[in-house]
């Protein structure tokens, strides 16, 4: 599907933004701001992790929220097709950085562009927050976030190792 647009992001206000594609289809992308508005896209997020509740959902989100943990989603006819999760911090190899965590679009919505309008917008609000990269985790064995990715301009700088302490709190 072609579209054409640009995300802008004028001030740090604004919250929605509707995009108009060549088939008429409106998409609107909102930021969610509460628990409350991340919990009631949580069969979105239930697509990457079948078995996470909303209880569990909801004490992971107390966590996340007040340590720079946002959301965006885009939705089409009122309903959410796609959400990312992101953390804005600070490293000393890098200054400030915005990480992507847990794009997911639905399965139905897949290779339609809403991909690509969230790598869009959130690297305008790296832009917004004076970020000086964007990074993210893909697994080894999800070939095409790989091609994806690529293809939005990330490159792979180093491993990202993991030593489980807890295989029961791995979904």
């Amino acid at each position: 599907m072609n579209y054409k647009f640009k995300v802008l992001i004028i001030s740090s206000t604004i919250l929605n933004l509707q995009l108009k594609f060549e088939n008429f289809t409106t998409m609107t992308i909102k930021e969610l701001k509460t628990i409350d508005e991340m919990l009631e896209h949580l069969s979105v997020m239930q697509e990457l992790y079948p078995t996470l509740n909303p209880t569990q959902y909801h004490e992971m989100l107390s966590d996340m929220i007040p340590n720079n943990y946002g959301q965006i989603a885009v939705f089409t006819e009122g309903k959410c097709v796609g959400i990312s999760g992101y953390w804005i911090g600070t490293k000393l190899w890098c200054g400030k950085y915005l990480e992507l965590d847990n794009v997911i679009i639905s399965e139905k919505y897949r290779s339609k562009g809403i991909g690509k309008i969230l790598s869009d917008y959130l690297e305008n609000k790296a832009h917004l927050n004076n970020c000086t990269i964007q990074v993210l985790d893909a697994y080894t064995s999800n070939f095409k976030a790989h091609r994806f990715y690529y293809n939005q301009g990330f490159s792979p700088k180093g491993f990202h190792f993991v030593k489980i302490i807890d295989k029961n709190g791995i979904r």
